[in-house]
């Protein structure tokens, strides 16, 4: 029997995966709990939830479960955030210098990176995070980026197309994920048969793409590593096949631009647009803003390709994308 979950309990699903603390996960749970469908198709899945919620409630009362987890703390920023992810040289800091303003070292040797270093890619007028992350291999994963993977809207798995062992990292890549509970997909979920196995929707990156033998090794990746998921081949040092990407990794965050204006202004501000998740509504935008905003709000004049100029509208009125919206509060 289907489950049918409903669109609220899907939006705690997503925001469950992107939990950086236990009582961020406690909360998720329990409003996946609320909202889950009460029928035979969905038993197994409730006695998960419970299960769930009884072990994060038993760690919060541990004392070294209190506050935040330990390792690095990364705020998320922008209309989204991807995680760059990859094997030994696969050129994942080369990509973040080329993307954004981050200028994290890049040599020919491995490791040049050890902790996960952030930036800013820049789409039209949003930005969105970019994550670049230590290499995994097959002697060492780095629990951060796994945790890093498990709560990003995007990974991007890059294989470098520059040696014929990069076949070979992409598989040790693709290995220890298996052994874990975070796995790469072509859609990011949770699984309904365990809620603690998380799929993070993926991008596969070859690059190198510019160099004389990396025609072959693609088609011995092809061949000795098969995946689904959407290939975008690039040259990250010499821009080959980026523009493509930096579209590819905003496209599937699905988020719409919304801008606000002052009652009294006569244009609105169109530098600093705020992001909601496509099907948002006002009231998010709201609390966007300020929590007494989406408190105290009566409602809200729009203009947009959906309405006529200067409608009056509710909190639960949907926006779409490039919407201005004037709040008008208590």
């Amino acid at each position: 029997m289907p489950a049918n979950l409903t669109a609220q309990y899907l939006k705690a699903e997503a925001e469950y995966r992107r939990a950086s603390t236990p009582e961020e996960e406690l909360e998720c749970l329990q409003v996946m709990l609320r909202e889950l469908p009460k029928h035979k198709g969905t038993d197994k899945l409730n006695a998960e939830l419970k299960q769930k919620i009884s072990k994060v409630k038993k760690d919060l009362q541990q004392p070294q479960a209190k506050g935040k987890r330990g390792g690095i703390k990364i705020p998320r920023q922008g209309a989204g955030r991807a995680v760059v992810i990859g094997g030994p040289n696969a050129g994942k800091s080369q990509l973040l210098r080329s993307l954004t303003r981050a200028t994290p070292e890049v040599a020919p040797y491995p490791f040049t990176t050890i902790e996960p270093v952030p930036g800013m890619m820049p789409w039209e007028d949003v930005m969105v995070q970019l994550i670049d992350t230590p290499p995994i291999t097959a002697d060492y994963f780095d629990p951060v980026t796994q945790g890093l993977i498990r709560g990003a809207d995007l990974a991007v798995l890059m294989v470098d197309l520059g040696l014929d062992e990069g076949i070979d990292g992409l598989q040790a890549v693709l290995s220890h994920l298996a052994s874990t509970k975070t796995r790469l997909a072509k859609e990011s979920s949770l699984d309904e048969n365990d809620i603690g196995v998380s799929y993070t929707r993926t991008l596969l990156v070859p690059n190198k793409i510019d160099l004389p033998e990396a025609a072959e090794r693609l088609e011995l990746m092809h061949e000795f590593c098969p995946l689904d998921f959407p290939e975008y081949p690039i040259s990250a040092a010499h821009g080959t096949g980026l523009e493509s990407l930096r579209n590819a990794i905003y496209e599937p965050l699905d988020v719409i631009r919304v801008y606000t204006k002052l009652p009294m202004a006569k244009e609105p501000d169109f530098d600093r647009p705020f992001t909601i998740h496509r099907g948002g509504t006002l009231l998010e935008i709201a609390e966007q803003i300020h929590k007494d905003f989406a408190k105290n709000l009566k409602f809200a004049r729009v203009w947009g390709s959906a309405v006529h100029d200067g409608t009056q509208v509710k909190g639960d009125y949907v926006l779409h994308d490039r919407d201005v919206v004037e709040l008008h509060v208590a």
